[in-house]
């Protein structure tokens, strides 16, 4: 998954040089450097005719416009130009008196897949006896599609696909079938009812602040009462449950899922001896329909 965009800005003093303002476009005579600022883009290509701009930018402002050509790398690229993507041009001019301008990019959301694994390296050329073997002027771009967040789409049956717990603690239990619900108080949260034992719910909250980072998250908050998780009693007698920190909780609006790591401990215990353990828990929402055969086919549910 996740899918981050990661800015690996060029360090101007060790990067490609086309020309110097005061050359003829042909020798290089100083510091001046055009270069893409950054060397890894991922890019959220949305339902929509949104462009992405790719910075590229110079060391120095000349009293004249530069215009750099812009190339695709078929050797580098899986993505198709005119299916996956299209440039808005193959050229790129850094205006008189400035130091940076933009390539265009938009994604093609219809032809490309949540599964894809699409990318381009772009690079940027001028009159050939301006190139210098010894700099790179490369850019890789990746397209990473993202659907339309949508709270609804995590309300109705979901299926616990799998769980760590599972096998921890309810070795009879391979999946599990629960109800979620919008939660009516709170922006961008379900309710998960009987999440894992009946009469403990869980309330998880989507943030949709980052396109590349759908990431989940949890408030400690009671999961299973210790007699029904451990057969016995312990500190206050019920389990809590977190989010853990150590590891990044995520969701996905197009394949309609969530990934938990699930932090338990239990209140009341000693300090050092109160935390179970860190669980993984892949939670699925499933139609109607769905939700039938695998009642009918006797899978663990929270409708019993």
């Amino acid at each position: 998954m996740k899918k981050i965009f990661i800015g690996l800005s060029a360090i101007f003093a060790f990067a490609f040089g086309f020309t110097g303002c005061n050359t003829d476009y042909v020798t290089y005579s100083g510091p001046d450097y055009i270069m893409f600022s950054d060397t890894l883009t991922v890019l959220p290509v949305q339902n929509n005719e949104e462009y992405f701009d790719i910075p590229v930018a110079a060391t120095e402002a000349c009293s004249y416009d530069r215009t750099l050509g812009v190339e695709i790398l078929d050797k580098k690229t899986n993505a198709v130009e005119g299916r996956h993507f299209s440039l808005e041009s193959n050229t790129v001019t850094i205006k008189a008196g400035e130091r940076t301008a933009n390539v265009r990019i938009r994604g093609i959301y219809d032809n490309i897949e949540v599964t894809d694994s699409l990318g381009m390296v772009l690079q940027l050329v001028s009159k050939e006896e301006s190139k210098w073997e010894l700099y790179g002027t490369e850019t890789k771009v990746i397209l990473e599609k993202v659907c339309p967040f949508d709270i609804h789409l995590f309300e109705g049956y979901a299926l616990i696909v799998t769980s760590t717990y599972f096998g921890s603690y309810m070795k009879d239990v391979s999946q599990r079938l629960i109800r979620t619900k919008v939660d009516p108080d709170v922006e961008n949260t379900i309710i998960m009812k009987d999440y894992f034992y009946k009469g403990y719910d869980l309330k998880v909250k989507f943030t949709t602040n980052d396109l590349l980072n759908p990431l989940i998250e949890m408030e400690d908050q009671p999961f299973a009462s210790t007699m029904e998780a451990f057969d016995t009693i312990y500190g206050d007698w019920e389990v809590w449950a977190y989010q853990s920190g150590y590891y990044l909780s995520y969701y996905s609006s197009c394949e309609r899922f969530i990934f938990q790591y699930m932090t338990l401990h239990v209140p009341g215990m000693p300090a050092g001896k109160d935390e179970v353990g860190t669980y993984v828990n892949v939670v699925k929402w499933v139609s109607d329909d769905e939700a039938q055969i695998l009642i009918e086919e006797g899978v663990n549910n929270s409708l019993k």
